[in-house]
């Protein structure tokens, strides 16, 4: 076990759940992947270390084959789509969104329509019908036509809510957008997770959250110490996202 502080309390909580004979689930979104990079290698090469499926929410506009060869030796990887372009549409006043009500719906699902196509041709069963909006942001008539065009599951940020398809949400974010634009606090996060798993609605699994091309050295040491930590802990794993999608659309969300 650790002596560190900050963590010491995350691993008294993940004893109590396994006193309780209660598991801890996570999974792992990681957004705006594009081509082979050092900082995409140094993710694929902690995650693979410690098994920790990974989510890749790849762009399609911006993807080739390139990422496809360099995801052939990281089998733990896994590619949903990222909107298009990650291209912004809404006015200057307004928070930046590419799949609002903006442009025509059906210009909007087309768009999203040739990304999942674009991306499953590219990485065959690597690739899963989820759509991650860039931004964390979709209108809501559009989320009511991703099942007509092959999405099956749905990723955004915070507490899910109810929709046609399954919705996996991530709910712990450790970049501090507002802020230094570098990691959050670590014992902040931790406190984080430990909220999360104590009033989480039936045992919704934490997901993490990360952008590995803007991570500073503290995210990276972050995600080792938190890997170590669920790593030695009995209750604790993390999924696949199949898993998570298969549960979601067996509960019929």
């Amino acid at each position: 076990m650790t002596t560190d502080p900050i963590w010491q309390p995350l691993v008294e909580e993940l004893a109590r759940r396994q006193r309780a004979g209660r598991k801890a689930e996570f999974w792992l979104r990681d957004d705006d992947a594009v081509d082979p990079t050092p900082a995409l290698d140094r993710l694929l090469d902690l995650t693979g270390e410690f098994a920790v499926p990974v989510t890749l929410a790849v762009i399609p506009a911006e993807t080739d084959e390139k990422l496809v060869v360099r995801l052939g030796t990281a089998p733990h990887a896994t590619v949903a789509i990222h909107g298009w372009a990650h291209r912004n549409h809404a006015p200057e006043d307004q928070k930046k969104q590419e799949l609002g009500a903006h442009r025509p719906r059906k210009v909007v699902l087309d768009d999203l329509a040739g990304g999942l196509s674009h991306i499953t041709g590219l990485h065959g069963a690597r690739a899963v019908p989820m759509l991650v909006p860039p931004w964390n942001r979709i209108d809501a008539a559009v989320v009511s036509d991703l099942g007509s065009i092959g999405f099956a599951a749905l990723s955004v940020y915070g507490p899910p809510k109810p929709a046609s398809l399954a919705v996996i949400n991530s709910n712990v974010d450790i970049m501090d957008w507002h802020g230094t634009r570098g990691c959050r606090d670590h014992g902040l996060l931790v406190q984080a997770i430990i909220a999360h798993l104590q009033h989480a609605f039936d045992d919704e699994p934490v997901g993490l959250l990360t952008h590995h091309l803007v991570h500073d050295e503290s995210a990276w040491l972050f995600l080792e110490r938190l890997f170590a930590v669920t790593a030695r802990t009995e209750p604790c794993a993390w999924r696949p996202i199949r898993t998570l999608i298969g549960r979601s659309a067996g509960r019929g969300k």
